[in-house]
């Protein structure tokens, strides 16, 4: 346990740094005079980039299993640069021609005013991918290598970074835009931090072990990719549902803030498929890790209840800058996401099993079975209208998508034989 902690809780800061840059973008916007149009434009941006260059989110991943030496780390480095000049590609296009109308306002149903609030901070978002790339890339060395505590320190330095161009940014940009040009700039300075890191760290490449070569490498890295793109399908797909409700701008807004939020206490539960993929060795350290996941994802749930009940105006509304209007209508809905984590670490603690016993088709399939619940459920709620808050539709969705794939998967793990169920030999 003692070692899982130093491993993994330098991780869960960096997440929760990286989270607190997004929180603090959301309590920049919210002071601004149009604040809902700022909020839920910047809340569409996100979704649609998450989406779309969420194949560039598996790098560390990717590194940490893949990099054996020289030769596999030139073949993973081609992989980061294939799946960037794609994100780079699709984003532009939404950007920059016709099919970002298209997308936003007539596939995923935003008000046409939020659309071009999205369309606005995407200009700036197209430049991301290629540093998002990089990063991960860094981070995967860096944590294959034990030394977790540099990457939250590169993320501090994000976040220090973040408040000096939200002051700078102001000068040139407005609404959404100015919270994409912040978060451009912040990743950029954390990425050439962290890429100072990894060139320290000297990692023993030459190690005598057997590396994959490239085409080896691409079969394993692309269904992550793929069921990386699908995760990003479910807050695309709830958001298409919420714009197409009475309150859908009001939704969108809280949807926006309730999935930063998520994001500060749930996130760091993602770790724990690079913990599993990095320490598990034996029987022993697996039921160990599984204890570690429900113990740091009750605390997580218990400090998402506070924030939803007592600490609602003190965080939402000193720190967050939150309306009260607001606060009021997501306050329920806020409370219900105190499961969230431990569905969340269950997933990802399931994902670093299958990743490791390089069954990573299976993982394509577990995020499919969520789009296809949210695609069933779409047209119903989207023709009849239901009677409820818009943002409480949205959390019940997120919730149930979770626990469709965090039961798929262990349901599939019950399937191997039972020597593998506990040990993945990378």
């Amino acid at each position: 346990m003692k070692e899982i902690s130093l491993f993994f809780f330098p991780l869960l800061l960096n997440v929760q740094l990286m989270s607190i840059s997004h929180t603090v973008i959301n309590g920049a916007l919210a002071r601004l005079e149009d604040y809902v149009t700022a909020l839920a434009g910047m809340s569409v941006a996100l979704i649609v980039h998450l989406f779309i260059a969420s194949p560039s989110y598996q790098n560390h991943t990717v590194t940490i299993a893949m990099v054996r030496g020289r030769k596999s780390m030139c073949g993973v480095l081609i992989f980061v640069g294939l799946i960037a000049g794609y994100v780079a590609f699709m984003l532009s296009l939404i950007a920059f021609s016709p099919l970002g109308d298209l997308l936003l306002i007539k596939l995923l149903g935003t008000p046409p005013a939020v659309a071009q609030a999205a369309r606005e901070a995407l200009y700036i978002l197209v430049l991301l991918p290629f540093f998002t790339g990089i990063r991960g890339f860094c981070q995967g060395l860096i944590i294959q290598a034990r030394r977790t505590s540099l990457v939250s320190a590169a993320t501090g330095v994000r976040v220090a970074a973040l408040f000096g161009y939200l002051a700078v940014g102001q000068t040139w940009f407005a609404g959404a835009q100015l919270g994409a040009f912040a978060l451009v700039g912040c990743i950029i300075t954390e990425t050439i931090v962290i890429a100072l890191f990894a060139w320290r760290v000297h990692l023993p490449l030459e190690r005598g072990l057997e590396e994959k070569n490239t085409g080896e490498i691409l079969r394993y890295s692309l269904p992550l990719a793929y069921s990386s793109c699908l995760q990003q399908t479910i807050p695309l797909l709830i958001g298409s549902i919420l714009g197409r409700l009475p309150d859908g701008t009001l939704a969108l807004a809280a949807f926006g803030v309730i999935r930063g939020f998520l994001f500060l206490l749930a996130g760091p539960m993602r770790n724990l498929q690079q913990a599993y993929l990095t320490l598990v060795k034996t029987v022993a350290d697996y039921r160990v890790l599984l204890r570690f996941n429900l113990i740091v994802a009750g605390g997580m749930g218990l400090l998402v209840l506070l924030t939803a009940g007592p600490f609602n105006e003190l965080i939402l509304g000193r720190l967050l800058g939150v309306e009260l209007e607001l606060r009021h209508y997501l306050r329920l809905p806020l409370a219900c996401c105190a499961l969230f984590p431990v569905f969340y670490g269950t997933s990802n603690l399931l994902r670093g099993w299958f990743a490791g016993a390089h069954q990573t088709g299976q993982l394509g399939r577990s995020t499919l079975l969520k789009c296809c619940f949210l695609l069933l459920v779409w047209w119903p709620l989207v023709d009849l209208q239901p009677a409820f808050s818009g943002i409480g539709i949205g959390i019940g969705l997120l919730l149930c998508a979770e626990i469709i794939e965090a039961g798929y998967l262990y349901r599939q793990r019950q399937r191997q034989p039972e020597e593998l169920r506990h040990l993945a030999p990378l």
